[in-house]
C-alpha cells in the first residue's frame, strides 16, 4: 500500500472519528507552519523526506503526505504521489505564482495572508495574482447561439424553430 493512500484512509477515519473540524484544525497547523518556514526561505529549494518533514515539524507521516499532495501541483516539477515513500528525497522547489494562486483557489486565507508573502510579492502582485484567479472563476459563453443559426442539435432547423422555440 502506497503512502498516498495510507493519507486518504486515515483523513476518512480521522474525519469519521474525530470530525472534520479537528482534522482540519491539525492539519491546517501543520501546513501553516511549513509554509511560513518555505516562504521565508523561498529562495532555497527545500530538499527533505516525509520522514524528515514530519519529525521536524512534529506531525505524522500521513500528515506530512496530505501537505504533500497540497503542495504538489504547486512544485516546479511535481511528484508521482502513488511512488513517493516516506524516505524518497523530495525537492520543494515551488512555483511561487502558483503556489499563491492555488492558496486562493483553496480558500485558505490563513495561507495566503501569512506575512512572509510581503518579502515574495508586493501587495501590487498579489492583487494581480488576486485579479487572475477572480477571471479565471468567470464563466463566459463565448459560443452564444444565434436565432437564426442552425441548430446545435444538429437537426438542421434554425435555432429559434428548434430548441430555442421554448426560450
Amino acid at each position: 500500500m502506497s503512502l498516498y493512500k495510507d493519507w486518504t484512509d486515515m483523513v476518512v477515519d480521522y474525519v469519521k472519528t474525530k470530525g472534520e473540524n479537528a482534522f482540519w484544525d491539525e492539519y491546517s497547523k501543520l501546513e501553516k507552519n511549513i509554509y511560513k518556514d518555505l516562504l521565508a526561505n523561498h529562495n532555497n529549494a527545500k530538499k527533505t523526506t516525509i520522514n524528515e518533514l514530519a519529525k521536524e515539524y512534529n506531525s505524522t507521516v500521513e500528515f506530512t503526505m496530505g501537505f504533500m499532495d497540497g503542495i504538489n501541483d504547486s512544485l516546479k516539477n511535481q511528484y508521482d504521489l502513488e511512488t513517493v515513500d516516506a524516505d524518497t528525497e523530495l525537492v520543494l522547489d515551488i512555483n511561487l505564482e502558483t503556489l499563491y494562486f492555488n492558496m486562493l483557489d483553496a480558500k485558505a486565507e490563513y495561507l495566503y495572508t501569512l506575512p512572509q508573502w510581503d518579502g515574495i510579492f508586493s501587495a501590487e502582485k498579489r492583487n494581480e495574482i488576486q485579479k487572475e484567479y477572480k477571471e479565471s472563476k468567470i464563466v463566459r459563453n463565448l459560443d452564444k447561439v444565434g436565432r437564426n443559426d442552425a441548430c446545435p442539435c444538429g437537426s438542421g432547423k434554425k435555432y429559434k424553430k428548434c430548441c430555442g422555440k421554448e426560450k
